[in-house]
């Protein structure tokens, strides 16, 4: 259902951004592009934690006196409950600052939607693959900072194995706890393994950490941008054929579930 046009509004979209990958923001970027080109707000922002503009900046980029605050984050956590709120001055669902309103949503990465595009993933990197023949494996970082950080990751896997998308398995791993990515081959028992990454950019860890994990490559080598090796897929590895996609925030149609956070937060709040 499409969202009802707010020209009176303006739409920050949060991200994490890094200091280290060129490639990080590009995502951020894009959705925010492809959102006001559809003309539904006032005026389409981004702002990061860890690049420019900052989120203390963003508040001075925006005339609007309504802003809709949507996290471009893959799970709640601390970043979203705790470091945006307080670098946005934001202390509820919505909240006055300096004379602005502000309505805070949820992430992107826990709404519905989010399955349908980990399926459309999927299929796109392994497209000849029965999927009975084959395990679906999701990705994250993962860290005992914040449990929520890997709920999104298993509750999609949940949904997908209850989905009838015919996978013989469907499996949560990551980076820093278990089960790791890295025994990818030990916990799959399909000939087939399609890996698909849950961050919203192909930064650090989809395109450079991950890939040696699985053992596609011995080192971690440049900025995704700067090489096509990954984008060769199958990959014959440990004795099964790996699939491997970009991470699942590259996919364009991320546009249309930031705007589904919006609408939900209007259903919910107002």
């Amino acid at each position: 259902m499409p969202i009802t046009p707010k020209p009176h509004s303006a739409l920050l979209i949060v991200g994490h951004g890094s200091t280290e990958n060129p490639d990080s923001s590009t995502p951020y970027f894009d959705h925010a592009a492809e959102i006001r080109q559809r003309n539904l707000f006032a005026e389409v922002h981004c702002c990061f934690w860890k690049e420019e503009p900052s989120m203390r900046e963003a508040i001075y980029q925006i005339d609007s006196n309504e802003v809709y605050v949507v996290p471009d984050f893959i799970s709640e956590g601390y970043f979203t409950q705790d470091v945006i709120p307080r670098e946005l001055g934001l202390t509820g669902h919505t909240t006055t600052v300096r004379g602005k309103t502000f309505h805070y949503c949820l992430p992107v990465g826990i709404h519905p939607h989010m399955t349908d595009l980990i399926l459309r993933r999927a299929r796109e990197v392994a497209p000849d693959v029965d999927p009975a023949q084959a395990t679906l494996i999701i990705t994250g970082h993962g860290t005992g900072l914040n449990q929520n950080s890997t709920k999104a990751i298993k509750d999609q896997a949940d949904l997908i194995a209850a989905s009838g998308a015919g996978y013989a398995a469907v499996l949560d791993a990551y980076m820093e706890e278990q089960p790791f990515i890295a025994e990818w081959d030990k916990l799959a028992t399909t000939p087939n393994v399609i890996v698909v990454p849950f961050f919203i950019s192909d930064g650090l860890h989809s395109y450079q950490d991950i890939p040696v994990l699985l053992g596609i490559e011995p080192e971690v080598g440049p900025a995704a941008s700067q090489r096509e090796v990954f984008r060769q897929n199958p990959h014959q590895l440990r004795e099964k054929t790996l699939f491997y996609s970009s991470a699942i925030g590259t996919e364009p149609l991320i546009a249309d579930v930031i705007l589904d956070q919006v609408e939900d937060f209007d259903k919910a709040h107002k």
